[in-house]
């Protein structure tokens, strides 16, 4: 037998760990489940973990009817958002880790600075300024904001891994006659998808999970679903069962993007840190 698939009584308790700290984290997932398919009255303390009798779909219904609108605002947002970002993140992270220049380093380490400002330090100049640009109330005000707020991490993600790139790639284009835009889009770009991929769910995530910009940049037409779902839960009587539909429905594109792309996230965030 493979000493690699051998049964031993250190891998059994291995796996029993896995399972139980798998159980641990399915737990919400549970409740959120449960309750989202109970209709109102059967929603109470003694019956949190009880799975519902009859399965209530209508709730799904009445969430989408509500929040509907705002999950095509988010989902315009976040594409839009973070194709642009890895796009500037990429040819950022190119340029410092290709084309040394006097000041490159302070540059990268300013931009870095910008990972670690809390949204809340900026929010009233943040205002200010997309109030004078005209874009206060637009989807495109948010996407500008999250935008710059994304820019510090894909950069920085983009110029890791292009690190890793032979300069000789670059040098030999060069002497062909290529200049700074010609390599990126024949030379650099095409083996950038590990990196894209990194970039994308990791944005993609971000802003489609972010609420204090969506609360405060955006007016009703332009609210995302983060925004909406606080408002499913206003009021002094709660119907549990629509937030929690609600909770679900605008969960399912970030969990679709894990699962089409999950299993290159750690491959592409793990390219360009080893050497050698």
């Amino acid at each position: 037998m493979n000493p690699s698939t051998r049964f031993t009584p250190g891998r059994a308790a291995t796996y029993a760990l896995l399972v139980l700290a798998a159980l641990f984290f399915l737990v919400p997932i549970y409740l959120l489940l449960a309750t989202a398919l109970k209709s109102p009255d059967a929603i109470s303390l003694t019956t949190t973990w009880h799975w519902p009798a009859a399965l209530n779909w209508a709730s799904f219904e009445e969430a989408w009817a509500k929040i509907g609108g705002n999950m095509g605002n988010s989902l315009f947002l976040a594409v839009v958002a973070t194709v642009l970002a890895a796009l500037m993140g990429s040819i950022n992270g190119y340029a410092l880790a290709k084309w040394k220049f006097r000041g490159a380093n302070t540059l990268f380490a300013l931009m870095l600075f910008g990972m670690f400002i809390p949204y809340q330090a900026v929010l009233i100049p943040l205002f200010q300024f997309i109030k004078s640009l005209g874009l206060y109330g637009s989807i495109w005000g948010l996407i500008l904001a999250h935008v710059v707020y994304g820019l510090p991490i894909t950069t920085l993600i983009f110029r890791n891994f292009y690190a890793d790139v032979p300069d000789a790639l670059v040098e030999a284009a060069t002497i062909d006659g290529a200049g700074f835009w010609a390599i990126y889009r024949k030379v650099i770009f095409p083996i950038s998808i590990p990196g894209f991929v990194v970039v994308v769910i990791w944005e993609f995530t971000q802003v489609w999970n972010e609420f204090l910009f969506a609360a405060t940049l955006t007016n009703t037409s332009s609210q995302p679903v983060t925004y909406a779902l606080s408002q499913l839960a206003g009021g002094q009587a709660v119907s549990w069962n629509l937030p929690m539909a609600g909770a679900i429905l605008a969960a399912l594109p970030t969990l679709l993007v894990y699962i089409l792309l999950g299993r290159y996230f750690v491959r592409g965030l793990l390219a360009g840190s080893v050497k050698g």
